[in-house]
């Protein structure tokens, strides 16, 4: 129930492109059923060429999953709010990702399946090469006041 409530009030902030159980040739990443995701999940996919480099130089890792093509971290839904995650990266509101399938490769030893999302969003822009980029919250406000 409060992970259909915070769905609805982070739908209310931010469009949902795709990530819905309805959508054709997509499947939702099933977390160990030990773990607590009480703010929800979405992915972050990345190039399955920086998968090593991210997860050895990360520090802490929750749920990780993959196929030949990405690498998907389970994050806190939201975690794309006032980010500018580079274009190599796939957002996957909901943890919806392309069918391929992608196997859980690392659970995490706690409870919580998350990997934090801004030391994964700071380790992206690294290895991808691009200078990180937010929206601080006070411009966002003056961007989205009537």
């Amino acid at each position: 129930m409060l992970r259909n409530a915070l769905s609805l009030l982070l739908g209310t902030r931010r469009a949902r492109p795709g990530g819905g159980p309805s959508d054709r040739g997509r499947v939702q990443l099933p977390l160990p059923p030990a773990l607590s995701a009480s703010l929800g999940c979405d992915a972050v996919g990345v190039p399955a060429r920086y998968g090593f480099r991210l997860m050895s130089h990360l520090p802490r890792a929750g749920c990780v999953f993959a196929d030949a093509d990405r690498w998907w971290w389970i994050v806190p839904a939201g975690s794309d709010l006032d980010l500018d995650w580079p274009e190599q990266v796939s957002y996957a509101t909901g943890a919806y990702v392309p069918a391929g399938r992608p196997k859980l490769i690392h659970a995490p030893d706690g409870r919580t399946p998350y990997t934090p999302p801004i030391p994964l969003f700071l380790m992206v822009c690294q290895v991808t090469g691009v200078a990180p980029s937010w929206t601080p919250a006070d411009r966002a406000r003056a961007v989205s006041a009537p």
